[in-house]
């Protein structure tokens, strides 16, 4: 386990609260999505609230270079942020992340160099400009045509995923025809693999935004509390499965029986599991259900 991971899992136990080096630093974990491979990647930061908006600095550790976690944001601002909080356990936000600039991005430079003297150091060490980035924490009472917007954007998402899920289904099949036949296609199990990655990291990076979004329904209609509880739990389960499929794939002799059977248990329910969505989300955002 990387120090990294270590930390996350810390954090994640202890309502955001994690020892050694960061001990009392006020952090959170975002998750980004990997601008080359759309795979989710979580990344503990040190965080400074400004208001409603949290600001978190790309200085990694005075380095040459800006980090991963900050060229991922520039390609897909959507941040699902971690944070501990008073209910005694850490919940993901759905966040938007903005590149502060000029005199605000100074002003708050300064203010964080103040509360924490390394960022400092920090900017001593490096010939770089550090980027200060705002997140902005999903308000769903903020515009209902928005809301509306982000109903209509679930949708599709939802359909992109259901496209892609009859592509891997396709891709299974051909590759399982293909191993049959006298002649076996050469590079078969390399596309099964590319396919099967691409769809579960756009499945894994739709479900963790949705977990941040989430927190957003809570706390505008309670009302919907039995039915997120419902989603979030399916959505472990498909983690899960996910995981299970990706060690699969990972193995140096690709099975294709064992890659069509737990690709079965990831995609088991999760049309089912789309609809209930959509039957009892859309209504909140005010958006028109699919015909």
């Amino acid at each position: 386990m990387s120090g990294n991971e270590r930390i996350i899992k810390e954090f994640r136990e202890n309502n955001g609260k994690v020892g050694g080096m960061f001990e009392g630093v006020p952090l959170v974990l975002l998750t980004t999505a990997g601008r080359r491979t759309g795979r989710p990647h979580t990344t503990p930061v040190v965080r400074l609230l400004d208001g409603r908006r949290h600001l978190v600095f790309a200085s990694n550790g005075g380095g040459p270079k800006h980090p991963e976690w900050y060229h991922n944001l520039l390609a897909s601002p959507q941040v699902t942020m971690e944070t501990g909080t008073d209910e005694g356990h850490v919940k993901p936000f759905a966040t938007r992340a903005v590149v502060l600039e000029g005199e605000e991005r100074d002003r708050q430079y300064e203010r964080q160099c103040l509360v924490n003297p390394a960022f400092r150091d920090y900017r001593e060490k490096s010939d770089r400009v550090i980027p200060v980035v705002a997140l902005y924490p999903l308000d769903l009472a903020a515009d209902s045509e928005r809301n509306r917007m982000i109903g209509r954007q679930l949708v599709v998402h939802h359909d992109e995923l259901r496209v892609e899920l009859a592509e891997v289904r396709a891709a299974v099949a051909a590759a399982r025809a293909g191993a049959a036949a006298p002649r076996p296609t050469a590079g078969l199990a390399r596309q099964l693999h590319r396919r099967c990655l691409t769809f579960c990291y756009g499945l894994q990076l739709h479900h963790t935004r949705e977990d941040g979004s989430f927190t957003a329904f809570e706390q505008h209609f309670p009302h919907l509390a039995p039915v997120i509880t419902r989603l979030r739990e399916e959505h472990k389960v498909v983690e899960g499965a996910l995981a299970r499929l990706e060690q699969v794939l990972q193995a140096p002799d690709e099975d294709l029986a064992a890659v069509g059977a737990e690709l079965d248990r990831v995609l088991d329910g999760l049309e089912e599991h789309f609809a209930y969505e959509e039957e009892h989300l859309l209504p909140a955002l005010g958006a028109p259900h699919p015909s």
